[in-house]
């Protein structure tokens, strides 16, 4: 069919923002039969100093390779015709800011007249997906469509998979497997949250204040105090490094298991994670496993910018004044005033600024180079995050209540690696665990430790189950299933993704009316059994007990080894959940 007019898209915001509104705006450009630009990534093309070589949406994804995989569904061009692109340049073509989950209602009686009318719209993004998660079940074939372009069409380019392959190797030169786990702790989450109370020094006036100003900008409805302990219980603050270190340290994982720290920002600084390295002592990130050579690479040739902290040169006046000082000849005077120093601020910890404004500094030329840089930190993470044996986050909500990029990692596991474990924590029960034995946190009893285990092993059904309801309503990708599966056996209940040529992964059925696979993609498979042979014994829950005493006298001869070797099989989560109080 002709094409109704050309799509052209900004999108602005973090990495996981990002891949939601590429996706969305793919489904909009099918269900208006129109052809789409390629997006502009606004965190690129704003930046100053990052290399021209790699710029807008080069910088992060596979150009060609987004076209090519989409060739069938859209049409896509790399650049407006000319005629349209002057037309854009002088702002004469229409123009739509795009509210978050807009419906295609919103597209097919706003967008869709003005782009038959101009043969062109522009498309404003600025929170991430622009199209409602949850569509009616007739259009149940662009849900997969937003499977087909976030699972196999957006592929990150080859300088940055390289470097996120090289870091998966030496990660698992030990022949261990190990677990990604993402803090989800970011000044904006904490804010938005309430969560200021947890800190005890200056972050939580920086929280408080990035607070103020998410109401006064219309973020955040609500009071600027809240009651961070409450928010706490309610499991809507994130669970500390500490915290996690002692889920994982009471579930069975040995001290010298591999943990990976994802996210670009853990609000806090590294004393947050002091806790978790004495834990753990193979804790590990993007920076301890790279070279600053390898990331040049990634990054591209960028231009030297100018030290934001150095001192300008005086004004004429200034010299001026000076002089005359000097030739005024021998007689008593005061002592002259001092000059008057420049601001300068310490962009890491936001000092200085809180008590002088209710607004937030102006981003300085490095800031703007690092937030295209974090775009690339993230999506290393994203790669590691999905291929680790084990992913739990301490939370997944970003600044402004959405799903994060936790969120969307574990969206892409249930996906293509559906038989690894993946944590969707309950924090709120969780919190109710840590008031049990806050005065002894580190000498938990044989019943805590036993709670904390069928815990965690709910939480790889029914968190998954809790994550379909919440972040599902906000973000597709978190939870693809049931839309982008189908029951290739009848007699195994397997699942298969639909949106892949070639199915290769089984999926335990969830949710939701599923249906048949056809009949081309009943193939056989080579999958990871969800049962496991082993089964975990009491005798480990009692030798536990003692767990944390390391800290003190060195590690247990009770610590397990591969994690594989402590953890229970699903077929005893299920009989438990089963056999327990149901929800």
């Amino acid at each position: 069919m002709q094409s109704t007019g050309f799509i052209f898209v900004k999108i602005r915001g973090g990495f996981h923002e990002i891949r939601n509104a590429i996706s969305d705006v793919v489904v909009v450009a099918r269900l208006l039969n129109a052809t789409l630009v390629i997006p502009e990534i606004q965190s690129t093309t704003s930046s100053k100093g990052i290399s021209t070589q790699f710029k807008s949406f080069p910088y992060l994804y596979n150009e060609d390779q987004f076209i090519a995989a989409l060739a069938k569904d859209v049409k896509i061009v790399k650049t407006l015709p000319k005629d349209l692109k002057g037309a854009r340049r002088k702002k004469e073509i229409p123009s739509f800011k795009v509210p978050h989950g807009a419906s295609p209602y919103f597209y097919l009686h706003h967008v869709l007249p003005m782009l038959t009318k101009h043969s062109v719209v522009e498309l404003l993004i600025h929170s991430g997906g622009c199209l409602q998660s949850i569509l009616p079940p007739p259009l149940v074939e662009y849900q997969k469509l937003r499977c087909r372009v976030a699972f196999h069409a957006l592929r990150f380019r080859e300088e940055v998979q390289n470097l996120a392959i090289k870091i998966l190797n030496r990660i698992r030169a030990s022949g261990q497997p190990f677990i990604a786990y993402d803090p989800g702790m970011t000044r904006d989450a904490l804010a938005y949250y309430g969560c200021a109370e947890l800190f005890q020094d200056v972050h939580t006036e920086l929280i408080m204040h990035r607070r103020a100003w998410m109401i006064k900008r219309g973020i955040l409805k609500g009071n600027l105090s809240s009651d961070s302990a409450e928010q706490y219980r309610n499991g809507l603050c994130p669970l500390m490094p500490e915290e996690i270190g002692i889920l994982l340290r009471a579930y069975g994982y040995s001290s010298d298991t591999i943990i990976y720290i994802s996210g670009g920002e853990v609000f806090g600084g590294v004393k947050k994670l002091i806790p978790l390295h004495a834990m753990f002592e193979n804790v590990v990130d993007r920076t301890s496993l790279s070279s600053p050579l390898e990331w040049d690479k990634v990054y591209g040739q960028e231009a030297n910018l100018v030290d934001q902290y150095s001192i300008p040169p005086p004004s004429d006046n200034v010299v001026m004044r000076s002089q005359a000082w000097k030739n005024s000849g021998p007689r008593p005077r005061p002592l002259p005033p001092p000059p008057a120093r420049p601001k300068m601020y310490n962009v890491e910890g936001w000092w200085g600024w809180v008590a002088e404004s209710d607004d937030e500094p102006e981003s300085t030329i490095m800031e703007l180079r690092t937030n295209a840089h974090r775009l690339l930190w993230e999506a290393i993470d994203y790669m590691v995050c999905t291929e680790a044996d084990v992913f739990i986050t301490g939370f997944d909500r970003d600044g402004k209540g959405n799903p994060n990029l936790a969120s969307l990692v574990v969206g892409h596991r249930l996906y293509q690696f559906p038989a690894s474990r993946t944590y969707g924590l309950d924090r709120k029960e969780i919190a109710k665990l840590f008031e049990e034995i806050r005065d002894t946190l580190y000498q938990p009893n044989h019943t805590w430790i036993t709670s904390l285990r069928k815990q965690l092993r709910r939480s790889l059904i029914d968190g998954l189950l809790e994550e379909s309801k919440i972040s599902k309503s906000r973000s597709f990708l978190a939870f693809p299933v049931p839309e982008c599966s189908c029951i290739a056996n009848d007699s195994m209940k397997r699942l298969v993704n639909t949106s892949s040529p070639m199915p290769k992964y089984d999926i335990p059925v969830f949710s939701g009316q599923i249906g048949q696979c056809p009949s081309w993609m009943n193939v056989p498979t080579s999958s990871q059994s969800t049962e496991e042979t082993e089964e975990e014994n009491d005798k480990d829950d009692s030798a536990s007990s003692g767990l944390f005493l390391w800290l003190g006298n060195g590690d247990q001869e009770g610590d397990s080894g591969d994690i594989s070797n402590k953890e229970e099989a699903l077929v005893e989560d299920q009989e438990e959940l089963e056999g327990g109080d149901s929800r």
